[in-house]
Protein backbone atom coordinates (compact mmCIF):
# COMPACT_ATOMS: atom_id res chain seq x y z
CA UNK A 1 0.00 0.00 0.00
CA UNK A 2 1.15 3.27 -1.02
CA UNK A 3 2.01 6.31 1.62
CA UNK A 4 -0.78 9.05 0.01
CA UNK A 5 -1.34 12.72 0.75
CA UNK A 6 -4.38 14.23 0.02
CA UNK A 7 -4.75 18.41 -0.16
CA UNK A 8 -8.13 19.62 -0.53
CA UNK A 9 -11.00 18.11 0.92
CA UNK A 10 -14.20 19.71 -1.19
CA UNK A 11 -17.44 18.00 -2.22
CA UNK A 12 -15.19 16.21 -4.69
CA UNK A 13 -12.13 15.89 -2.96
CA UNK A 14 -13.59 14.23 0.24
CA UNK A 15 -15.24 11.09 -2.31
CA UNK A 16 -11.49 10.72 -4.02
CA UNK A 17 -9.83 10.40 -1.03
CA UNK A 18 -12.58 8.19 0.95
CA UNK A 19 -12.34 6.10 -1.93
CA UNK A 20 -8.64 5.77 -1.75
CA UNK A 21 -9.14 4.97 2.28
CA UNK A 22 -11.52 2.56 1.26
CA UNK A 23 -9.20 1.12 -0.82
CA UNK A 24 -6.24 0.33 2.03
CA UNK A 25 -3.89 3.01 1.47
CA UNK A 26 -2.62 5.28 4.41
CA UNK A 27 -3.79 8.47 3.52
CA UNK A 28 -3.25 11.40 5.29
CA UNK A 29 -6.03 14.34 4.62
CA UNK A 30 -5.58 18.34 4.92
CA UNK A 31 -8.29 20.84 4.42
CA UNK A 32 -8.83 24.53 5.00
CA UNK A 33 -12.20 23.67 6.84
CA UNK A 34 -12.00 21.09 9.44
CA UNK A 35 -15.52 19.12 8.99
CA UNK A 36 -14.46 16.92 5.89
CA UNK A 37 -11.27 15.87 7.34
CA UNK A 38 -13.15 14.87 10.39
CA UNK A 39 -15.07 13.03 8.37
CA UNK A 40 -12.25 11.41 6.61
CA UNK A 41 -10.50 10.34 9.80
CA UNK A 42 -13.64 8.52 11.13
CA UNK A 43 -13.09 6.35 8.07
CA UNK A 44 -9.69 6.04 8.71
CA UNK A 45 -7.89 8.32 7.49
CA UNK A 46 -4.95 10.26 9.15
CA UNK A 47 -4.71 13.79 10.03
CA UNK A 48 -2.21 16.41 8.33
CA UNK A 49 -1.61 18.72 11.28
CA UNK A 50 -0.92 21.11 8.18
CA UNK A 51 -0.40 20.90 4.00
CA UNK A 52 2.74 20.37 4.60
CA UNK A 53 2.42 17.38 6.84
CA UNK A 54 -0.14 15.87 3.67
CA UNK A 55 2.57 17.19 1.22
CA UNK A 56 4.87 14.50 1.52
CA UNK A 57 4.89 10.41 1.03
CA UNK A 58 5.05 8.33 -1.93
CA UNK A 59 1.87 10.49 -3.68
CA UNK A 60 0.14 13.73 -2.94
CA UNK A 61 -3.38 14.18 -4.44
CA UNK A 62 -4.51 18.07 -4.52
CA UNK A 63 -8.12 18.97 -5.54
CA UNK A 64 -8.58 22.78 -5.10
CA UNK A 65 -11.08 24.94 -6.21
CA UNK A 66 -8.99 27.74 -8.75
CA UNK A 67 -5.50 29.13 -9.97
CA UNK A 68 -5.50 31.42 -6.20
CA UNK A 69 -6.03 28.27 -3.85
CA UNK A 70 -3.32 26.37 -6.19
CA UNK A 71 -1.09 29.46 -5.46
CA UNK A 72 -1.62 29.88 -2.12
CA UNK A 73 -1.79 26.11 -0.37
CA UNK A 74 1.06 24.79 -3.00
CA UNK A 75 3.41 27.11 -3.93
CA UNK A 76 4.98 27.37 -0.07
CA UNK A 77 5.21 23.82 -0.44
CA UNK A 78 7.22 23.12 -3.23
CA UNK A 79 10.66 24.02 -1.82
CA UNK A 80 11.65 21.07 1.03
CA UNK A 81 9.15 19.18 0.13
CA UNK A 82 10.98 15.46 -0.32
CA UNK A 83 12.48 14.75 -3.73
CA UNK A 84 11.10 11.74 -5.88
CA UNK A 85 7.12 12.63 -4.62
CA UNK A 86 4.48 12.89 -7.40
CA UNK A 87 2.20 15.53 -7.18
CA UNK A 88 -1.05 14.71 -8.55
CA UNK A 89 -3.03 17.43 -8.99
CA UNK A 90 -6.71 17.38 -9.90
CA UNK A 91 -7.74 20.87 -9.71
CA UNK A 92 -9.24 22.73 -12.82
CA UNK A 93 -6.83 25.66 -13.45
CA UNK A 94 -5.44 27.85 -16.34
CA UNK A 95 -2.82 25.97 -19.08
CA UNK A 96 -0.56 28.91 -17.88
CA UNK A 97 -0.66 27.96 -14.27
CA UNK A 98 -0.33 23.80 -15.18
CA UNK A 99 2.92 24.87 -17.65
CA UNK A 100 4.27 26.96 -14.53
CA UNK A 101 3.58 24.10 -11.97
CA UNK A 102 5.54 21.59 -14.25
CA UNK A 103 8.52 23.58 -14.93
CA UNK A 104 8.93 24.45 -10.90
CA UNK A 105 7.80 21.01 -9.77
CA UNK A 106 11.24 19.70 -12.26
CA UNK A 107 13.74 22.07 -11.31
CA UNK A 108 12.98 20.69 -7.30
CA UNK A 109 13.23 16.77 -8.72
CA UNK A 110 9.32 16.25 -8.33
CA UNK A 111 7.56 14.24 -10.27
CA UNK A 112 4.02 16.16 -11.51
CA UNK A 113 0.99 15.04 -12.76
CA UNK A 114 -2.12 17.21 -14.09
CA UNK A 115 -5.52 15.07 -13.66
CA UNK A 116 -8.42 17.21 -13.43
CA UNK A 117 -11.47 14.64 -14.07
CA UNK A 118 -14.78 14.82 -14.87
CA UNK A 119 -17.94 13.61 -13.02
CA UNK A 120 -20.15 15.17 -9.99
CA UNK A 121 -19.66 14.42 -6.32
CA UNK A 122 -21.82 11.14 -6.25
CA UNK A 123 -19.43 10.08 -9.14
CA UNK A 124 -16.79 11.00 -6.91
CA UNK A 125 -17.67 8.85 -4.29
CA UNK A 126 -19.14 5.77 -6.51
CA UNK A 127 -15.37 5.68 -7.84
CA UNK A 128 -16.86 6.25 -11.54
CA UNK A 129 -14.85 9.85 -12.51
CA UNK A 130 -13.52 9.81 -16.08
CA UNK A 131 -10.00 11.55 -15.32
CA UNK A 132 -7.63 13.15 -18.07
CA UNK A 133 -3.60 12.25 -17.03
CA UNK A 134 -0.65 13.90 -18.70
CA UNK A 135 2.62 13.98 -17.25
CA UNK A 136 6.23 11.45 -17.61
CA UNK A 137 4.77 8.01 -18.90
CA UNK A 138 6.48 5.84 -16.31
CA UNK A 139 5.07 8.11 -13.61
CA UNK A 140 1.34 7.73 -14.41
CA UNK A 141 2.27 4.05 -14.79
CA UNK A 142 3.12 4.37 -11.44
CA UNK A 143 0.45 5.45 -9.79
CA UNK A 144 -2.59 4.22 -12.66
CA UNK A 145 -4.05 1.87 -9.96
CA UNK A 146 -4.79 4.60 -7.78
CA UNK A 147 -6.37 5.93 -10.86
CA UNK A 148 -8.37 2.23 -11.33
CA UNK A 149 -9.74 2.51 -7.50
CA UNK A 150 -11.22 6.49 -7.92
CA UNK A 151 -12.21 6.09 -11.70
CA UNK A 152 -13.47 3.83 -14.06
CA UNK A 153 -10.97 5.57 -17.01
CA UNK A 154 -8.16 7.40 -17.59
CA UNK A 155 -7.35 8.63 -20.17
CA UNK A 156 -4.08 9.60 -21.19
CA UNK A 157 -2.94 12.81 -23.08
CA UNK A 158 0.90 12.94 -23.50
CA UNK A 159 3.77 13.75 -21.93
CA UNK A 160 3.12 18.01 -21.10
CA UNK A 161 0.63 18.17 -17.68
CA UNK A 162 -1.13 21.25 -19.59
CA UNK A 163 -2.51 18.97 -22.21
CA UNK A 164 -4.65 17.11 -19.77
CA UNK A 165 -6.00 20.84 -18.46
CA UNK A 166 -6.86 22.18 -22.33
CA UNK A 167 -8.94 19.02 -22.61
CA UNK A 168 -10.57 19.65 -18.83
CA UNK A 169 -11.04 23.49 -20.21
CA UNK A 170 -12.38 22.11 -23.41
CA UNK A 171 -14.52 19.64 -21.73
CA UNK A 172 -16.36 22.31 -19.06
CA UNK A 173 -17.00 24.53 -22.06
CA UNK A 174 -19.09 21.95 -24.00
CA UNK A 175 -21.01 21.09 -20.36
CA UNK A 176 -21.76 24.84 -20.42
CA UNK A 177 -22.73 25.20 -23.97
CA UNK A 178 -25.12 21.75 -23.51
CA UNK A 179 -27.15 22.92 -20.08
CA UNK A 180 -27.02 26.36 -22.30
CA UNK A 181 -28.98 24.87 -25.09
CA UNK A 182 -30.97 23.27 -22.82
CA UNK A 183 -32.36 25.96 -20.51
CA UNK A 184 -32.85 28.07 -23.43
CA UNK A 185 -35.10 24.95 -25.41
CA UNK A 186 -37.25 25.00 -21.87
CA UNK A 187 -37.85 28.34 -22.00
CA UNK A 188 -38.60 28.49 -25.42
CA UNK A 189 -41.13 25.76 -24.40
CA UNK A 190 -42.46 27.58 -21.90
CA UNK A 191 -43.62 30.03 -23.81
CA UNK A 192 -45.76 27.93 -26.38
CA UNK A 193 -47.17 25.33 -23.71
CA UNK A 194 -44.87 22.64 -23.71
CA UNK A 195 -43.46 21.80 -19.87
CA UNK A 196 -40.12 21.43 -19.70
CA UNK A 197 -40.41 17.96 -17.98
CA UNK A 198 -42.06 16.96 -21.24
CA UNK A 199 -39.63 18.54 -23.38
CA UNK A 200 -36.32 17.56 -22.02
CA UNK A 201 -37.82 13.60 -21.73
CA UNK A 202 -38.46 13.43 -25.24
CA UNK A 203 -34.93 15.22 -25.77
CA UNK A 204 -32.48 13.53 -23.23
CA UNK A 205 -33.78 10.08 -23.82
CA UNK A 206 -34.82 10.26 -27.56
CA UNK A 207 -31.75 12.46 -29.28
CA UNK A 208 -29.33 13.81 -26.85
CA UNK A 209 -28.66 10.82 -24.45
CA UNK A 210 -25.23 11.33 -22.90
CA UNK A 211 -24.93 11.73 -19.50
CA UNK A 212 -24.50 15.64 -18.63
CA UNK A 213 -27.92 15.85 -21.24
CA UNK A 214 -29.71 13.23 -19.17
CA UNK A 215 -28.45 14.44 -15.33
CA UNK A 216 -28.87 18.45 -16.20
CA UNK A 217 -31.67 17.67 -17.94
CA UNK A 218 -33.24 16.04 -15.05
CA UNK A 219 -31.99 18.99 -12.37
CA UNK A 220 -33.78 21.41 -14.98
CA UNK A 221 -36.95 19.49 -15.33
CA UNK A 222 -37.24 19.15 -11.78
CA UNK A 223 -36.13 22.73 -11.06
CA UNK A 224 -33.69 21.59 -8.71
CA UNK A 225 -30.89 23.77 -8.10
CA UNK A 226 -29.61 22.78 -4.88
CA UNK A 227 -27.36 21.26 -3.47
CA UNK A 228 -25.19 21.93 -5.94
CA UNK A 229 -22.89 19.25 -7.45
CA UNK A 230 -21.20 21.73 -9.73
CA UNK A 231 -21.62 25.59 -8.52
CA UNK A 232 -22.17 27.82 -11.36
CA UNK A 233 -19.81 29.90 -10.02
CA UNK A 234 -16.87 27.35 -10.45
CA UNK A 235 -18.54 26.74 -14.70
CA UNK A 236 -18.13 30.84 -14.81
CA UNK A 237 -14.17 30.19 -13.21
CA UNK A 238 -13.64 27.66 -16.07
CA UNK A 239 -14.88 29.39 -19.24
CA UNK A 240 -12.99 32.54 -18.02
CA UNK A 241 -10.13 30.02 -18.07
CA UNK A 242 -10.84 28.63 -21.75
CA UNK A 243 -11.65 31.90 -23.03
CA UNK A 244 -8.14 33.25 -21.64
CA UNK A 245 -6.15 30.36 -23.29
CA UNK A 246 -8.74 30.41 -26.43
CA UNK A 247 -7.46 34.44 -26.71
CA UNK A 248 -3.62 33.38 -26.11
CA UNK A 249 -3.68 31.34 -28.96
CA UNK A 250 -5.89 33.29 -31.34
CA UNK A 251 -8.67 31.25 -31.56
CA UNK A 252 -12.48 32.40 -31.46
CA UNK A 253 -14.90 30.90 -29.29
CA UNK A 254 -18.31 32.70 -30.08
CA UNK A 255 -20.62 30.05 -28.13
CA UNK A 256 -18.13 30.46 -24.99
CA UNK A 257 -18.65 34.39 -25.48
CA UNK A 258 -22.69 33.13 -24.70
CA UNK A 259 -22.47 31.07 -22.12
CA UNK A 260 -20.24 32.87 -20.23
CA UNK A 261 -22.60 35.64 -20.12
CA UNK A 262 -25.37 33.80 -18.98
CA UNK A 263 -23.16 32.60 -16.36
CA UNK A 264 -22.07 35.86 -15.49
CA UNK A 265 -25.70 36.90 -15.50
CA UNK A 266 -26.97 34.19 -13.51
CA UNK A 267 -23.84 35.12 -10.66
CA UNK A 268 -25.41 38.72 -10.60
CA UNK A 269 -28.62 37.47 -9.79
CA UNK A 270 -27.28 35.34 -6.65
CA UNK A 271 -27.54 32.07 -8.08
CA UNK A 272 -23.43 31.53 -7.95
CA UNK A 273 -23.76 29.06 -5.34
CA UNK A 274 -26.13 26.85 -7.02
CA UNK A 275 -25.99 24.08 -9.55
CA UNK A 276 -25.40 24.74 -12.98
CA UNK A 277 -28.62 23.58 -13.89
CA UNK A 278 -30.08 27.02 -12.48
CA UNK A 279 -28.91 28.61 -16.45
CA UNK A 280 -32.69 27.55 -17.23
CA UNK A 281 -33.48 30.07 -14.41
CA UNK A 282 -31.47 32.51 -15.93
CA UNK A 283 -33.21 31.70 -19.36
CA UNK A 284 -36.83 31.78 -17.86
CA UNK A 285 -36.07 35.49 -16.37
CA UNK A 286 -35.18 36.61 -20.06
CA UNK A 287 -38.10 34.94 -21.33
CA UNK A 288 -40.54 37.16 -18.41
CA UNK A 289 -41.23 33.67 -17.41
CA UNK A 290 -42.19 32.93 -13.95
CA UNK A 291 -40.66 29.99 -11.84
CA UNK A 292 -40.46 28.70 -8.53
CA UNK A 293 -37.00 27.00 -8.18
CA UNK A 294 -37.43 24.10 -5.92
CA UNK A 295 -34.33 22.90 -3.43
CA UNK A 296 -33.65 18.98 -3.36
Amino acid sequence: MLDIGFIGLGAMGSGIAGNLVNAGHQVRVWNRSAGPVDALARKGARRAADARGAFSGDVVFSMLADDDAVHSVIDPLLDGAPKGLVHVNMSTISIALARDLAARHKARGLAYVAAPVFGRPELAAAGKLNIVAAGDPSVIARIEPLFDVIGERTWRMGVQPERANVVKLGGNFMLGAAVEAMAEASAFGSRHGIDPADLLDVLTNGVFTAPAYKTYGALIAKRRYEPAGFRLALLLKDMRLALAAADAAGVPMPLADVVHESLLEGAAHGDGQRDLAVLALVAQRRAALEETAHSA
